[in-house]
């Protein structure tokens, strides 16, 4: 049983994948696949280089970023083991959705003796960081699109209650938890204790100005990231924030639904950019130009690091 709802975990997101892929061919004529194409093989690639050069210095920060969340906690990991880490994260998730933030953890545990639950805590904690800026950027997007945003979101009032109950309940089952004296139940809470001790460690840490620097750096590089790919096609150049930031937003948000958003990616980025009078061809050929970029960048440079991990730490 456990093996079926794994492999349902990992073939639903990649079924959704296909089926808005196939959406993308259904709702495309012959001629406008060729013509999405066209502007792929003739988009200016200088422009896409410069994009998987943003895409490497987020990650970079990134890894620099989770070293000031460790050392609270006492630890103090080499730099090039937390950069291999992420490149290896981000890879995972390609292959099996959110299962890239256990692999960083894990990673840690092996080769740095950063107890899994601790580094996977601090994980957390950056993931809780990044949601606030995503939520930033959100709130844009609704200032600049309200309804396009709702829309896609597809917030209604009952999806709400739902969630709602879905956190009572939640909250329900961890006070039962903390309160049994059960060997299973104290097993769980230490482990949660020391995922929560990860999660505080930005309450204790010293140098909170370089943590800052780097995760807005981070979220810079991302939009750069997006935003150059613009010049890349001569239809999408002169676009503006107002239309690139609710893109980049349902691009991101987007991600999430499949392994590395296949499929849904492009789709989606381009149902926004056809909305600011974008032809579905281009905007079709910007959100795979986009995907593409930053997939090859994650699938090489995270090959990359499965290779060197183990020779650079050879000697441990």
């Amino acid at each position: 049983m456990k093996k079926v709802i794994q492999l349902s975990k990992n073939l639903i997101p990649l079924s959704i994948g296909i089926f808005f892929i196939y959406l993308s061919y259904k709702n495309t004529t012959l001629e406008d696949r060729e013509n999405v194409i066209k502007y792929i093989r003739d988009a200016d690639y200088r422009f896409v280089i410069i994009s998987g050069i943003f895409g490497i210095l987020s990650h970079i920060s990134r890894a620099i970023r989770w070293k000031f969340l460790l050392a609270p906690l006492g630890y103090k990991p080499r730099l090039a083991n937390s950069i291999l880490a992420v490149l290896i994260g981000y890879l995972s998730n390609l292959g099996i959705p959110r299962s890239g933030e256990f692999l960083r953890a894990t990673v840690m545990d092996r080769y740095d003796n950063i107890p899994f639950q601790k580094g996977f805590g601090t994980v957390i904690a950056e993931r809780v960081v990044d949601l606030i800026l995503l939520l930033f950027f959100i709130c844009i997007t609704l200032a600049l699109q309200f309804d396009l945003i709702m829309d896609f979101l597809d917030i209604k009032p009952t999806k709400v209650v739902q969630l709602l109950g879905l956190m009572i309940i939640a909250a329900l089952a961890l006070t039962f938890l903390m309160r049994s004296k059960r060997p299973l139940a104290v097993k769980i809470k230490v482990f949660l204790s020391g995922i929560w001790e990860g999660v505080i460690s930005i309450k204790n840490m010293k140098k909170r100005g370089y943590f800052l620097f780097h995760t807005f750096f981070i979220w810079a590089m991302y939009l750069l990231m997006f935003g150059v790919i613009k010049y890349a096609i001569p239809e999408t150049t002169n676009l503006g924030l107002n239309a690139l930031i609710p893109a980049f937003v349902i691009g991101g948000l987007s991600i999430s639904a499949t392994n590395g958003g296949i499929g849904i990616y492009p789709y989606a980025v381009s149902l926004v950019l056809i909305a600011f009078g974008i032809s579905k061809e281009s905007s079709l050929a910007f959100g795979w130009i986009m995907w593409s970029c930053q997939t090859l960048m994650v699938v090489a440079f995270g090959a990359i690091a499965f290779f060197a991990l183990p020779l650079i730490n050879r000697q441990r």
